[in-house]
């Protein structure tokens, strides 16, 4: 069948916004570094004064861009039938459907891993002992979440958003994130993933050295017949505490250009 339109969810990030200056040679006050000066990324992992190691710091990821499926063996995901119908529906139709696109907020766990080697898309972490504060820049828009650690529950019936509500707790030097309530509009990847309002995501983020081991374990009764767990995935520490964090972007807005829908900043 002869295609008529695409879709791609490549981004032109233009801009009329400048960018304002960045602390990018402030010296951090706690970081370890060598003898000449530089970051000591191979450094101890540094803990917080309630014992706990320090996750604090801007994380990238590279490779997937969002495309949490690029790993994907055979029979790995295995889904319900209707689902994998609209899986291949997305498909045909070349994710034209992906929120992306639209310039929505990617979603849970997605939103973490939406870096490539040229668009970082960085992932800053904020920490306390009762709070944890996730703040990201994406390709359409700049986003953040909270993870309570003070013991409450996850709400029981709360308004669905885009990231969901989350609640963590340590394991030892693992923080583990419960997260739930999520719009069922956002994609777990490029390749048509979708879920249902009733996923739930559990993410392990375990410090080694400047790398965060990141395991992620995605729960959906409606969609999948089991349990996702994906590939461990690795979170790199930018030693630029600001870095690919812009304090502000132009606005993202759909267009078309041919057989191209996409977006792009002005």
């Amino acid at each position: 069948m002869a295609m008529t339109k695409s879709f791609a969810i490549a981004v032109l990030c233009l801009t009329s916004v400048t960018a304002q200056a960045q602390w990018v040679n402030y010296r951090v006050p706690g970081v370890p570094r060598t003898p000449d000066g530089k970051v000591n990324l191979t450094a101890p992992v540094a803990r917080t004064p309630d014992g706990k190691p320090d996750l604090s710091g801007t994380w990238e990821s590279r490779g997937y861009f969002g495309n949490l499926g690029k790993d994907l063996k055979p029979g790995e995901l295995v889904m319900q039938s209707w689902a994998e119908a609209q899986v291949a529906e997305n498909q045909r139709n070349l994710h034209k459907n992906d929120p992306m696109v639209a310039c929505m907020p990617p979603g849970v766990p997605r939103v973490d891993l939406g870096g490539s080697q040229g668009m970082p898309h960085p992932m800053k972490i904020v920490q306390t002992p009762s709070l944890i504060v996730l703040l990201y820049e994406t390709s359409t828009n700049q986003t953040f979440r909270q993870v309570f650690l003070d013991g409450r529950p996850l709400p029981t019936d709360p308004q669905p958003t885009w990231l969901g509500y989350s609640v963590g707790r340590w394991e030892g030097d693992t923080l583990v994130i419960d997260s739930t309530s999520f719009i069922d509009t956002t994609w777990l990847g490029r390749g048509g993933l979708f879920h249902s309002d009733q996923m739930h995501v559990v993410e392990k983020l375990t410090r080694e050295g400047n790398q965060i081991r990141y395991e992620v374990t995605v729960e959906d009764p409606e969609v999948l017949v089991e349990p996702w767990v994906m590939t461990t995935r690795t979170l790199r520490l930018n030693p630029n505490s600001e870095g690919g964090l812009l304090p502000e972007r132009g606005n993202c807005e759909v267009y078309e250009l041919k057989n191209i829908t996409s977006q792009i900043r002005h």
